[in-house]
């Protein structure tokens, strides 16, 4: 006696329309010139910066300038210099990018709920994000002034922090005040992602777990969260790459000073201060691999397929 397996027939894709095949060509053509304006815009210095990266090239000197292949990477990996200023770039991108997403996640959850003042409330909440950065940077450093600043005399009561707290005196302090500059400016960026993801949760499904007796935290870990988490990682990675490239904040408030220098900084300082073109470019290249590989590892681990979560597959 024999027996024969069932087989379960393999789910297929839908065969694509000729509608769907028209508008995919419409938006690739639409695409099209803003592409070719980017890569315009940003292959020929990436490419010109890989090339000056190969060379010894000083503008002091321009006479010396010779052909030195990979010596400049190694110069720069070899110095303990480049990967202070990579940790320093890292925790300050770590810990922004963390305290952000909490604050804007509260934020976005206030804007969403809320019915009366709505549009003050969320045009007040995105007032620091309209601010220029150097501007937000200048007021911070006049905050956390020893001199001028507001921050000794209302947080006295705290261990720690009295009337001579110099906030640029040392690493950790001055760390900090940076850090806290970059959070108060772009939490406001990164509520306002979280709140268009928000948004796109059906209030069915919430409503649905309250009938069933789910508190409000069970609602927020298995119904809002899952169903916000390609919004989150897209929030993330936005702020993560942006954080990583943080200049404006540390050339406003320290220049750099008590060790508190990115890895933007360093490559200005080395093109602009010291004029080393090919130390500087080379700097900018692992600058730029480094941010390559960030946004890989994160999309990585969130693992959001993003054609599904719009609904395409």
């Amino acid at each position: 006696m024999t027996t024969t397996a069932l087989r379960v027939p393999e789910a297929t894709a839908p065969p694509e329309t000729d509608r769907a095949a028209a508008e995919d060509r419409l938006g690739r053509l639409l695409v099209l010139p803003a592409v070719v304006v980017m890569l315009l815009v940003t292959a020929w210095p990436m490419l010109r910066a890989l090339y000056l990266s190969l060379f010894r090239y000083r503008l002091t000197t321009p006479d010396d300038r010779a052909f030195v292949f990979l010596d400049n990477y190694g110069t720069v990996l070899r110095d303990p210099l480049f990967w202070q200023v990579t940790w320093n770039t890292v925790l300050i991108m770590v810990v922004t990018v963390a305290v952000e997403l909490v604050i804007g996640f509260a934020f976005a959850l206030v804007m969403h709920r809320i019915i009366f003042g709505r549009g003050v409330i969320r045009t007040s909440i995105l007032i620091p994000y309209g601010i220029i950065t150097v501007v937000s940077a200048f007021a911070w450093q006049f905050t956390f002034s020893i001199n001028n600043g507001w921050v000794n005399s209302w947080f006295d009561w705290l261990p720690g922090i009295d009337a001579n707290t110099n906030w640029f005196g040392d690493h950790w302090h001055a760390m900090f005040a940076i850090m806290v500059a970059e959070i108060w400016k772009t939490t406001p960026f990164m509520s306002l992602l979280l709140l268009a993801g928000l948004s796109q949760i059906s209030e069915d499904m919430v409503e649905a777990a309250q009938v069933d007796g789910a508190t409000w935290w069970q609602r927020l870990r298995k119904v809002i969260l899952p169903n916000m988490k390609a919004a989150i990682m897209v929030a993330v990675l936005f702020r993560a790459l942006d954080a990583f490239r943080i200049f404006d904040n540390i050339f406003v408030m320290t220049r750099g000073a008590q060790n508190t220098e990115s890895s933007s900084f360093l490559t200005y300082r080395q093109v602009i201060e010291q004029m080393q073109l090919g130390l500087g470019s080379a700097l900018s290249v692992l600058l730029f691999l480094t941010v390559l590989l960030l946004a890989w590892l994160i999309v990585k681990a969130f693992g959001v397929d993003l054609a599904q979560a719009r609904g395409e597959s």
